[in-house]
This record gives structure tokens, C-alpha cells and sequence, in this order.
């Protein structure tokens, strides 16, 4: 592959990359690091990418790899450092954009909580917009585990966060122990 096909092949592929990488490490920095560690490893290989069937596939996966290996080495995942924007004129809409906001950070929260695999489907397929079958190319699944997969995934999210919005209004229910 010649420097011009690299750059009309590859690196338009950059920001999707980006943001794929940012998702994973929750760090902006990092996924820049790792998208730089991705697009040399490519350079590095880019005589036997004429091989390849679907370069954006494959690029993903690599990122996907190189943010997995992050991960073993660290043995902890970034959490985000959210902040709120405070700055509002009414109070109720002050207190609509708190709330808003919260549940943004608990839902990113819960994503994060996922398992590797559960967060990269539901990343694919929910923020990237993928189809099921690009989403098959890239984690090497099929398509009936993926949508198992996602279902499992927006579940737990949503299981999560229906039980933090009825404990914080009282209508959770206690489940105490009989004693005999």
C-alpha cells in the first residue's frame, strides 16, 4: 500500500476511531495514544493490508485489541470525570439539567460496568450506528450472539437504572428475611 492509499484508506477512518477508543478507555488521551499506537501498527503492516477485505473493520478491531491490552495492563478502567454546567438563569431548568445530567453520567457509569464485550456491541451498535453485520465483522460474533448480546446489555442498563431512580423516590421495595 502506497502513502497516498494510506491516507484516502486509512486515516479518514480517524475519528471514528477516536471516539470508539475514547468509549472504551473513558480517557480522551489515552484513546488518542492508542489510535496513534493503531494507525503505526497499520503503517508498519501496510504491505500485507492489500489482503484485507474490509479495512475499517479491521482497524476497529485492532483498536478494540489495543484498548483490551490496556485494560490487562492496568487491571482498572477510567472512570469519567464528568462536570456539571451549574450556570443557568431559572431554577427549574437548572434542576432539569442536574437531573439530566446525572442520569447521563449513571448511564455512562452503567455502560462502563458492562463486560468488554457488552459495552463494544452496545458502543457499535447504539453510539456508531453499525449494523449487525459490521458489528459481526469486528467482534467475531455472529449475528444471532450480537443481538443476545445487546439485549443482554440494554437490560442491565436498564435494570440499573430503573432501580436507582426507585430507590431515590422511595418506591423500591425492602426484601427482609423471615424468621422462624
Amino acid at each position: 500500500m502506497l502513502a497516498s492509499e494510506f491516507k484516502t484508506t486509512i486515516l479518514p477512518l480517524s475519528n471514528k476511531l477516536l471516539r470508539f477508543a475514547a468509549q472504551l478507555t473513558k480517557d480522551e488521551d489515552e484513546a488518542r495514544d492508542i489510535i496513534q499506537d493503531v494507525f503505526l501498527k497499520l503503517w508498519q503492516k501496510r504491505d500485507s493490508l492489500g489482503q484485507v477485505d474490509n479495512m475499517e473493520a479491521f482497524a476497529m478491531r485492532m483498536t478494540r485489541n489495543r484498548c483490551l491490552d490496556l485494560f490487562r495492563g492496568k487491571h482498572t478502567i477510567a472512570m469519567d470525570d464528568e462536570k456539571l454546567n451549574l450556570h443557568r438563569d431559572e431554577q427549574s431548568n437548572l434542576q432539569q439539567e442536574i437531573e439530566l445530567s446525572e442520569t447521563a453520567v449513571l448511564i455512562r457509569k452503567l455502560i462502563g460496568q458492562l463486560p468488554d464485550m457488552q459495552r463494544t456491541v452496545m458502543h457499535l451498535r447504539d453510539v456508531e450506528q453499525y449494523e449487525y453485520e459490521e458489528i459481526a465483522r469486528v467482534t467475531d460474533l455472529n449475528v444471532n450472539a450480537i443481538r443476545v448480546t445487546l439485549s443482554r446489555a440494554r437490560k442491565k442498563v436498564r435494570d440499573e437504572l430503573i432501580k436507582h431512580q426507585q430507590y431515590g423516590t422511595g418506591n423500591h421495595q425492602i426484601q427482609t428475611a423471615e424468621i422462624r
